[in-house]
């Protein structure tokens, strides 16, 4: 049965979801202090990278037998769901995420399963970190494997930690963006309209100026910024 979230004061929320075990980079974006939930068999690579996950969330068809008993002898919340249910583990975890009290920041966790892992899934989470209820965060970030992903909704700007010269891109895989801007790249953009169907934002380098750090904006929208 699902419980109460533990009125704690906590700013960043980590989901970890399942698709293989978490790289370095992807443990390394987790900071002290962070509120973890786990979405299913996202708790297995959760402890197996030495977290200890706050609560557990889905239908838990695909975590192991391991991982409900150390979420039982925890005494984490669990919030299971009937397995027929028109939401994804990954969209159950991020509603209650945004249940923590005073979360401010959002950091969605996956491995790499290699040639096994389905890309709808892969898409689904792509999709749904764009969902309206998020853009009442600070931030919204993502690690996948070793990729970063930083969703920037509406009204919201991101300051990217980029190294000189290194490649991002900027895509409007959620639909058409406008007053898009980008500062402090090799290609900047001012008032920009991006739109589903394009790959304008391919392939951008941040500026050789150590000073001058990419950031990007967005009005209307959801910006997806990769950073291989």
């Amino acid at each position: 049965m699902g419980q109460p979230v533990v009125a704690v004061p906590v700013r960043v929320v980590v989901i970890v979801v399942g698709g293989g075990p978490l790289s370095s980079t992807a443990i390394e974006a987790v900071t002290a202090g962070s509120y973890i939930v786990a979405a299913d068999s996202g708790l297995d690579h959760a402890v197996a990278a030495g977290f200890a996950p706050d609560a557990l969330v889905g239908d838990l068809d695909s975590i192991s037998a391991a991982g409900r008993m150390w979420a039982y002898e925890h005494a984490i919340t669990i919030e299971e769901h009937a397995p027929d249910k028109d939401l994804s583990d990954t969209e159950l975890a991020i509603a209650h995420a945004l249940q923590v009290p005073d979360v401010r920041d959002a950091v969605l966790l996956s491995g790499s399963a290699g040639p096994e892992r389905r890309i709808d899934h892969l898409l689904a989470i792509m999709l749904v970190l764009g969902h309206p209820s998020l853009g009442t965060l600070d931030s919204v970030h993502a690690v996948i494997d070793t990729t970063h992903f930083h969703f920037v909704h509406p009204g919201h700007s991101s300051m990217l930690p980029l190294d000189p010269g290194q490649q991002f891109s900027i895509l409007a895989m959620h639909g058409p963006c406008t007053g898009v801007n980008i500062t402090g790249a090799r290609w900047p953009l001012d008032n920009a309209t991006l739109t589903a169907t394009q790959a304008r934002g391919l392939s951008n380098e941040a500026s050789l100026d150590p000073e001058a750090k990419p950031q990007v904006s967005v009005e209307t929208g959801v910006l997806t910024v990769v950073i291989p």
